[in-house]
């Protein structure tokens, strides 16, 4: 399941027009990733996915699968000064990196990281959701969305990064990947109780809105 999302020149010309967003610790956690090779959402997903959530005037987002909080940071700027965004990732290394980078950009008051298994996390933690946010290993997906689409509230959004393509999947874990990202798709799109689409940015972005 390879598929050319948009050309190269394309996705520069989007990013030149996101410039207006750049501060010190943003650019410093794009540049983390490039140097370690880490993957996260680009910008063209952080500014997406912070529209999605001020839309909806999110003020609880749990995200399963943070790294070290790229996309936690943008989550964070839509939520109000009372809202709350909660974290995972099963490396405490990446929770630090998150403290401080989130710390130095005035966020990490929303956050609550929690280290260890994200769909473990979420059923220990509970509750509805404005927004469940979804970038764990890819075999997870199924497991993930079926777990998840229980905990957002009707109103509410399921959002999954890398629903087309499969980017950066070790050669033995590939094929795997891309028959649990069509599960998972074909699942999230045939459930009534959601409107769903994929947006065809980046490696695609599967967003879900709760009807019922």
């Amino acid at each position: 399941m390879r598929i050319e999302i948009a050309p190269g020149h394309v996705e520069s010309y989007m990013r030149a027009l996101l410039n207006r967003h750049d501060e010190t610790v943003l650019l410093e956690m794009e540049k983390y990733a490039s140097r370690e090779d880490f993957p996260i959402v680009n910008r063209h997903v952080g500014v997406t996915i912070e529209i999605l959530a001020r839309a909806i005037r999110a003020r609880r987002v749990f995200e399963l699968g943070s790294g070290y909080g790229y996309s936690a940071f943008w989550f964070a700027r839509a939520v109000p000064q009372n809202g709350e965004v909660h974290c995972t990732d099963s490396d405490p290394e990446n929770a630090e990196k998150a403290k401080e980078f989130l710390s130095r950009s005035r966020l990490w008051q929303l956050i609550t990281f929690h280290v260890g298994d994200a769909l473990a996390s979420l059923r220990q933690v509970g509750g509805e959701w404005d927004v469940i946010y979804n970038d764990i290993d890819k075999e997870g997906y199924p497991d993930a969305w079926k777990l998840a689409r229980d905990h957002v509230r009707v109103g509410g959004l399921y959002i999954c990064d890398n629903v087309l393509r499969v980017g950066g999947a070790p050669r033995k874990l590939a094929g795997r990947w891309r028959e649990a990202i069509r599960e998972h798709n074909e699942s999230v799109m045939g459930d009534s109780r959601f409107l769903s689409s994929i947006l065809p940015i980046r490696e695609g972005l599967m967003v879900a809105y709760r009807l019922r």
